[in-house]
């Protein structure tokens, strides 16, 4: 691939991911509500997230293949502070900060650890959006879920599908973007089928 076509790809992951919670940040805002999202699935995502970013820094990839996620990591940090906020449970919220820093520093402690936790973190990605996507089904309304930060989420995982080919071709993250961008497709076709609903009835 090209210089500068790779440049482009990496620009526009970060790019979007700069705003990739915005979305879903200002519809629960606006609405003082999280109804229609999943605190597990957040949590999930969230420790997915952690676990991706260390195991990348652990490794030495170059930096603009992961950049996006501490902004990203932040952004969900800051939506799942409103969620709980809005639920009436704002002190749990120091409760898994507290979990997500030991974490943070119990995960480089052996290598083993870190390529452990890397091949579980495909799995506790994948568990984040199916949960948002039972979630969905049992409550057989979008609420406040946003599909523009779910079709992000997609376009950011194509574009690290790329990157990664090209850059590192490690095939355990290269199954995790795979895999997350099909689930990451999917709930926001659900969001967009419910929110049709919605507006049907």
């Amino acid at each position: 691939m090209a210089p500068g076509l790779l440049d482009l790809v990496h620009l526009t992951t970060w790019a979007v991911c700069a705003v990739i919670k915005l979305p879903q940040l200002v519809a629960v805002l606006r609405a003082r509500s999280a109804w229609g999202l999943s605190v597990t699935s957040l949590l999930l995502e969230l420790a997915g997230f952690l676990v991706f970013l260390r195991y990348q820094i652990y490794y030495g990839y170059p930096l603009e293949t992961y950049l996006e996620y501490p902004i990203i990591i932040a952004q969900d940090a800051i939506l799942l502070f409103c969620i709980m906020h809005f639920s009436g449970k704002a002190r749990r919220a120091l409760f898994y900060a507290v979990v997500f820093w030991v974490g943070w520093y119990m995960l480089t402690l052996q290598k083993w650890i870190i390529d452990l936790a890397m091949n579980l973190c495909t799995f506790i990605s994948a568990a984040s959006k199916l949960v948002q996507l039972q979630h969905l089904w049992q409550t057989k309304d979008s609420g406040q879920a946003s599909a523009l930060t779910w079709g992000m989420s997609a376009y950011t995982c194509a574009a690290r599908i790329i990157t990664t080919v090209v850059t590192t071709n490690d095939l355990a993250v290269l199954i995790r973007f795979i895999i997350m961008l099909i689930l990451n497709i999917w709930v926001t076709a659900t969001i967009l089928h419910y929110s049709k609903t919605k507006k049907t009835d």
